[in-house]
């Protein structure tokens, strides 16, 4: 017996060395991040990438239960969001909507009316799940905050809208519970879960890992006045979860083992009761040298220590500030994946999906000044002069996945193209590559066949749309060639300048999805920057540029 017992202290502190499960099992069958032997299986969240999703936005006229809110908008949520009461650095995207909002600026650079979204609307939160669907991203956490302020009713009411989103999609979600500010949520938390929240494991959408449903506590362990509670207090809730049968992820400070810089000392038996843990990075990475700081003294000390103590990792990963110009255009987003994969992680944390007010969303947003309220001072994903368009850290995102699943090599090169090189506004007579569009709908990119290579823009079905930023000379009639291919008959391509229709032209069978022709409309365009939208009236077909 004193040999086995031996044995096993030899392969425990083996594996707290760093032993890989790459070294042991078949890298085909494990995500390339799963790590120990003494880890979780892959499931929702491990070998996964999993998204803050706030959900918090919702604006005046929307049909909101408590106020006539401008929700998080507004740094006065009962004002109409303006430059004298901004409550966001960024600003989204919002042609994807069925219903928006007309906010207390007037227009956008490109002359659309400046509005904004409601994640009351089912159609919002579904629309952007869709977008975590289309880009690979495996599940989100819905942030939960104290539901007994006058706040409550639109989060019970958003909690509803993604569990419908996420069955929807087939994305997975969880409750993430912040307890920042919650005076009472040792007994409150509790019976929020248990009268409310704990209905939602019963949905085929909800996170489960290990056979267990998962819930995320974020906020034990800060040493500030928001946090304030002893180890014993965190302990138990912990404890009390784990006894409902949870898997419980510990959103902690980043130097939850050391118990300096924000972190309380004294709370590491809190830290491994936790079934996963997920360092908190806001604010400690601006550029690729806090980055690789963050790996060699954080990343690897932290995987050792879960390796050892049998906590699954999920380390943040941010794609940075944009009002403070940190993205490097995706160049800051990518090395953290690389860093975190790397150091052995079970699975990845983005902070955040939609968090405009910190500016460190992924969310489609502003690729150029054209989409941004002229005189608001927020700036576009070119703020370093790269053009990347508007879904280019989902796309981003995504990648990091398929690094993460083993499904692309480990590379510190990112694959990822922002969107293309002609940038954010193109000028007529010209040509325009179909993949260098500013917002999208349903549609994929792929490589071409055509003459020139490159990518195409595929996997057109009837309603998906693509829109691009165009300048435009002067006003009046133009002819529109559109290069296409298809090996269907009946499709059919409309064209919209600044919502107004012009033209629907007819794209016929010819002979394959990588056999081109060019199909003609003609349009009449006023002059100034105009937004372009093709939509597919009758999919079914690609298409490689359409030209002016």
């Amino acid at each position: 017996m004193k040999k086995i017992n031996a044995f096993l202290l030899v392969v425990i502190l083996f594996l707290a060395a760093g032993c890989s499960n790459n070294d042991l099992a078949d890298k085909t069958t494990a995500p390339l991040g799963v790590t120990s032997i003494l880890s979780s299986p892959v499931g929702d969240v491990v070998g996964k990438i999993t998204v803050g999703y706030q959900g918090w936005f919702a604006c005046a006229g929307d049909g909101q239960p408590v106020q006539n809110w401008w929700w998080h908008w507004a740094s006065d949520w009962g004002q109409l969001p303006s430059n004298s009461n901004k409550g966001i650095k960024a600003w989204p995207v919002v042609t994807d909507y069925t219903t928006t909002y007309q906010t207390g600026y007037s227009t956008l650079g490109n002359g659309n009316s400046a509005k904004l979204y409601s994640c009351y609307q089912q159609q919002t939160v579904t629309t952007q799940f869709q977008w975590m669907q289309q880009n690979g991203i495996d599940c989100a956490a819905l942030q939960r905050f104290n539901p007994n302020t006058d706040e409550g009713p639109m989060r019970d009411a958003v909690a509803a809208r993604v569990k419908i989103a996420a069955e929807a999609t087939g994305r997975k979600f969880l409750i993430m519970y912040d307890v920042t500010g919650w005076t009472n949520m040792q007994t409150e938390m509790k019976t929020d879960w248990t009268n409310k929240m704990k209905t939602y494991t019963t949905s085929s959408a909800y996170a489960n890992q290990n056979g267990k449903p998962v819930v995320c506590i974020w906020g034990f362990g800060f040493n500030d006045t928001q946090h304030p509670w002893s180890a014993a207090v965190c302990l138990d809730v912990i404890n009390w979860f784990k006894s409902q049968g949870c898997y419980v992820i510990g959103g902690v400070p980043r130097e939850w083992r050391t118990g300096v810089n924000g972190s309380r000392s004294g709370y590491i038996n809190v830290y491994h009761a936790f079934n996963m843990l997920s360092p908190w990075l806001i604010g400690a990475i601006g550029n690729i040298a806090d980055a690789d700081n963050h790996y060699t003294n954080f990343l690897l000390s932290d995987q050792t220590d879960c390796n050892a103590n049998g906590v699954d990792y999920q380390p943040c990963v941010l794609p940075g500030d944009l009002s403070l110009r940190q993205r490097l255009h995706g160049d800051l987003m990518w090395r953290q994946f690389y860093n975190a994969i790397k150091a052995g992680c079970q699975g990845i944390y983005i902070s955040m999906y939609d968090e405009y007010n910190e500016g460190n969303q992924i969310a489609k947003t502003a690729p150029d000044a054209s989409w941004i309220p002229a005189g608001s001072g927020f700036l576009g994903l070119d703020e370093d002069g790269t053009w990347c368009s508007s879904d280019y850290y989902l796309r981003l995102t995504g990648d990091g996945g398929k690094m993460l699943k083993g499904q692309i090599a480990l590379t510190t090169t990112r694959p990822t193209n922002p969107g293309g090189t002609t940038g954010g506004t193109n000028t007529i007579p010209g040509t325009i590559q179909a993949e260098n569009y500013t917002a999208m709908s349903g549609i994929q990119t792929e490589t071409t066949s055509d003459t020139g290579g490159g990518l195409d823009v595929g996997w057109v079905d009837t309603g998906d749309w693509i829109e691009f930023s165009v300048n435009v000379p002067a006003s009046g009639n133009y002819t529109i060639n559109y290069r296409v291919a298809s090996p269907n008959n009946g499709g059919k391509i409309e064209f919209k300048e600044n919502g107004v229709y012009r033209a629907e032209a007819s794209i016929p069978n010819t002979g394959g999805w990588q056999t081109w022709v060019v199909v003609k409309a003609t349009v009449y365009l006023n002059s100034g920057t105009r937004t372009i939208r093709l939509t597919a009236n009758s999919g079914g077909w690609n298409i490689n540029w359409w030209s002016v």
